[in-house]
């Protein structure tokens, strides 16, 4: 696997808005935060000043992330020629099983189990990642190996 960043369209829409977000609102949030809290008087004593500059902290270290990640990630929708990108949807078969799993493969930031978002990171989604329908793939799980067959890409 190549060691590009992919995410979805979707993905970099909820970036644009969130980095919307803390650029605007939550910096003019903390801000307030941090002049109320300097009108308190002596900072080094100043629990809400110190809280304030954490939060301040925070909130720009996440903005340079998701600047980041917009100016240097590969925006994917999927693929059209059946090979496994960020942005497919894939029906796998564990070996051994009947049962049918469909994931929609995915960003690491964006990947949720629960939801059947795959990162393409992980390692079931690292060993699917640009492999088509009709394959096998197996990697290294804590339980040893697992075994999948691809059932369709959409």
């Amino acid at each position: 696997m190549d060691n590009n960043l992919y995410i979805t369209k979707e993905q970099k829409v909820d970036l644009e808005k969130e980095l919307k977000e803390l650029s605007s609102t939550k910096r003019q949030e903390i801000i307030e935060a941090l002049e109320f809290a300097k009108s308190l008087g002596d900072l080094s004593e100043n629990a809400e000043y110190h809280q304030a500059r954490e939060a301040q902290g925070k909130n720009e270290a996440r903005i340079k992330e998701i600047e980041y990640i917009l100016k240097t990630a590969i925006v994917s929708s999927g693929s059209k020629t059946g090979v496994i990108k960020v942005g497919s949807h894939v029906v796998v078969q564990k070996k051994g099983t009947k049962e049918q799993k469909e994931y929609k493969m995915v960003g690491p930031e964006e990947a949720d189990m629960a939801s059947g978002k795959l990162s393409y990171k992980s390692p079931l989604g690292a060993a699917l990642f640009e492999h088509k329908k009709g394959d096998e793939v197996t990697f290294s799980t804590p339980g040893g190996q697992s075994t999948y067959t691809i059932i369709d890409v959409k």
